[in-house]
């Protein structure tokens, strides 16, 4: 995890270094002015010197100028490299989650990478800006300090000694309380974020189910939870300041006993004695600092295992060595394919524990030629959208192979393959930003009269023209002010735009009404005739002019071929075409004896 954590340093090593060295030089003048005062005491006031009140009243400010100046040098390199320490630790994890396979990402909540990204590195930060400081400055300040009283009386320096011991003992003893506490503090933090974001995104289902009342309750538990356990964190770290304030007066009034004593015998000045006063301040503060630093270091530590975590997860899907760069068609094949969610290991164990399960997809096979339009049809849970997954390689297969262009698609750079096949999922997201903004995710450099043509093939030119300012009207965040229909197709124009060699289409226009449905399938046939094409989708409706049909049912492929020979020999297609083409009414289609 250090490892991992320090290498996020990078240029700003140069402030990290400077800083325990500004912070040092601060200590050793503030050190240093007590002593200068007892001196200023005893041979310049007591003394009736006025030339030796001069020079150690000189002396004295030059000290503390240089304190003050040494201080801002410290606290600018510190905010410095720490605030570069927390953006680079951002970009670490951001970059590494973009790597990410729909395997890995499944692995973590989204609010729990919220959390990690924003709380967590707010604590390492704050954490790293104090270690390059108080760290250096509390026990700094502590050695020179106990030096300065063993220097001016060493017998008096044994109450320092005590007190060091008894306070150590009770900070040790609250600190490693707090610590788990603050292990589950977030975790709880991930529970409340999924709370408020899953509650955001599907407010307009919140709503429509009456279910606010509800949402409220369950944020109010995720928030009491949180309240409690850091009620009990605070709570035992409050005992600090009055253990604290034990010690520093139990010090006090020890010193002036024994002070007073050695004063009236002549071994101790007023002078030292007032400086020994200053000291042990300086001697239980740095223990204050120090209890505090091993508590956000406890803290962070928490934060440093989560955010070490994600940077140094390895992404399932990487790019492989002497990658292909180009797919040479838009043939599909699938070789005896099997596929399970669980990792190899889980399988394994699974296996051995003589637990069985179902496979997503087992044992598949089935060729499309570069062109064809296949249609991919099959019930809830039957592993279509993970077959067409597969093909892009947004999973790998478990056994068996997938081939693109007549290459396994492990064998091809991931980007080459993506931008050959373009996949439209059953989430449509758009982006904050303009109509215009949204297409060119799918190619950066399309022109206006790119973009049109692509929204023509999607039927979206016909509502994109009448908003209010085009193709430059603004996208609220997840496409909010367009309707599901809407957004289907212009993520399917988006999708065009890469001039993909494959298409996949994963149930894209179930929002879109039957016969703007029926469109956009004809303007695939007639428009994109080189272009694979795969659509899964519910209504046979969609599929029946395919090439081919794939039936699946259960993760394994039941029936492939011509919508009429599977009407003719498929008992599970030839029951949905009856279910469907019922008697039982169409919204788009004209009704008898009755108008469209």
């Amino acid at each position: 995890m250090f490892q991992t954590l320090l290498r996020q340093v990078g240029g700003y090593r140069r402030a990290s270094l400077l800083t325990p060295l500004f912070t040092a030089a601060e200590v050793v003048t503030d050190v240093l002015i007590p002593y200068v005062t007892a001196m200023l005491i005893d041979r310049g006031i007591l003394a009736g010197d006025a030339q030796r009140i001069y020079e150690y009243g000189a002396l004295m400010l030059g000290l503390a100028f240089l304190s003050l100046t040494f201080g801002i040098l410290a606290g600018r390199s510190a905010a410095t490299a720490a605030t570069g320490f927390a953006a680079n630790l951002r970009s670490a994890m951001y970059r590494n989650i973009q790597r990410f396979a729909f395997s890995d990402i499944d692995k973590y909540s989204t609010g729990g990478l919220v959390t990690r990204m924003t709380t967590d590195v707010n604590n390492l930060q704050n954490a790293y800006q104090q270690i390059l400081r108080v760290t250096v400055r509390a026990p700094f300040r502590l050695v020179l300090s106990v030096i300065m009283c063993l220097v001016i009386d060493a017998r008096l320096s044994l109450i320092f000694l005590v007190a060091i011991a008894v306070l150590g003992l009770s900070l040790y003893h609250i600190i490693s309380r707090v610590a788990r506490l603050f292990a589950r503090v977030f975790e709880q933090y991930d529970a409340l974020n999924h709370s408020v974001q899953e509650n955001v995104a599907a407010i307009r289902v919140v709503k429509a189910f009456v279910r606010e009342g509800y949402e409220a309750e369950k944020f109010s538990r995720a928030a009491e939870g949180l309240y409690r356990l850091y009620v009990r964190a605070e709570s035992l770290m409050a005992l600090n300041h009055p253990v604290m304030n034990l010690v520093v007066y139990g010090c006090i009034i020890a010193l002036s006993w024994w002070g007073a004593h050695f004063i009236v015998g002549g071994t101790l000045t007023t002078g030292e004695l007032t400086s020994l006063f200053t000291y042990v301040m300086s001697i239980l503060q740095a223990l204050m600092m120090l209890s505090m630093i091993f508590v956000m270091l406890t803290q962070s530590a928490a934060s440093g295992r989560r955010v070490a975590e994600i940077i140094d997860e390895r992404p399932d899907i990487v790019n492989p060595a002497d990658a292909v760069t180009r797919v040479a068609d838009g043939s599909v094949e699938f070789r005896n394919v099997r596929f399970d969610y669980e990792s190899v290991a889980a399988t394994a164990v699974r296996q051995q524990a003589g637990i069985s399960r179902r496979s997503a997809l087992y044992k598949v096979s089935f060729r499309i030629d570069s062109g064809q339009t296949v249609g991919i049809l099959g019930g809830t849970g039957s592993g279509k959208s993970t077959l067409v997954s597969l093909v892009s390689r947004l999973y790998d297969v478990s056994e068996g192979a997938v081939l693109v262009g007549g290459r396994d698609v492990r064998e091809y750079d991931l980007a080459a393959l993506r931008n050959a096949v373009a996949v439209v999922l059953q989430s449509n997201t758009l982006f904050t930003g303009t109509v215009l903004d949204n297409l060119r995710w799918g190619n950066p450099q399309a022109t206006l009269g790119e973009c049109r043509r692509a929204c023509r093939l999607a039927c979206a030119d016909e509502f994109v023209e009448q908003l209010p300012d085009g193709y430059n009207t603004r996208v609220e965040q997840g496409g909010a002010n367009l309707s599901g229909g809407q957004r289907q197709r212009l993520c399917i124009a988006r999708a065009l735009l890469k001039q993909p060699r494959v298409l996949v289409l994963d149930d894209s226009t179930s929002a879109c009404d039957t016969a703007t449905d029926a469109r956009i399938q004809r303007a695939f046939r007639e428009e994109l005739p080189g272009v694979t094409k795969l659509i899964i989708a519910q209504r046979i409706s969609t599929v029946q002019h395919c090439d081919r049909i794939l039936v699946l049912s259960g993760g394994a492929v039941t029936g492939y071929d011509t919508h009429e020979r599977l009407l003719a020999d498929n008992a599970l297609y030839r029951e949905i075409y009856e279910l469907q083409h019922a008697d039982l009414g169409d919204f788009d289609a004209p009704q008898k004896g009755g108008q469209a």
